[in-house]
């Protein structure tokens, strides 16, 4: 009986935390927009590192905070001021990159080689100052991590459910935008960035307000 209970609550918690984290991976933040927008403007193929920062560098972040970082910001919690702050600043600076960047036709397979997405590590290391993320990790462990006998153990186990779980989502978006940026002409295309671009610095607001 005492295996049935506990089975009955690991799934309990597995599926409550995945609806957790495709809850929030998924909506709209800054994450997102900038996937929908790389979509768009260089198609999913040169969007592949960028998806594959985000789906490792979260569950690292998740990992890193979980088993020891998060301390250190409990400490010292002037660094999270910092962080915010730095977060806020790059996170406007990424959004001005994306609304300035000019409509691309996916026929101009020249013009896209010249645009440079986010790289691997650029989007790995954005997570670190993501104020969504923030919100997000933090979130999940104060509710998630040690429901099932073990602190440690949980925090690994959802840093390895969130690699899968942001990548779909990474995913999705990207192809989102993949496939806008074939319906938009150019004109619209330089639209379609702005609004990503907006979206983005409007997530801030979540943070600040």
């Amino acid at each position: 009986m005492a295996d049935i209970y506990g089975m009955t609550v690991m799934t309990d918690w597995l599926l409550a935390f995945l609806a957790f984290g495709f809850a929030t991976a998924g909506t709209p933040g800054p994450n997102n927009m900038m996937l929908a927008a790389s979509g768009a403007n260089y198609g999913i193929r040169r969007t592949l590192p960028h998806i594959a920062g985000i789906a490792i560098g979260f569950p690292a972040m998740i990992a890193a905070v979980g088993l020891g970082m998060g301390e250190i910001f409990r400490l010292f919690p002037i660094l999270q001021t910092i962080l915010k702050w730095l977060g806020s600043a790059y996170l406007l600076y990424l959004a001005w990159r994306v609304a300035t960047a000019a409509g691309i036709s996916p026929d101009d397979a020249r013009a896209r080689a010249r645009g440079k997405p986010l790289s691997f590590a650029q989007a790995a290391a954005f997570q670190w100052v993501n104020p969504k993320g923030w919100t997000m990790v933090m979130a999940m462990l104060s509710v998630y991590a040690g429901h099932n006998g073990s602190y440690r153990a949980d925090v690994i186990l959802m840093a390895a459910i969130f690699t899968g779980v942001a990548f779909t989502t990474a995913m999705a978006w990207a192809l989102i935008g993949a496939g806008a940026g074939k319906l938009l002409s150019p004109g619209h295309l330089l639209w379609f960035n702005r609004i990503m671009a907006a979206l983005m610095a409007a997530s801030l607001l979540m943070v600040w307000l």
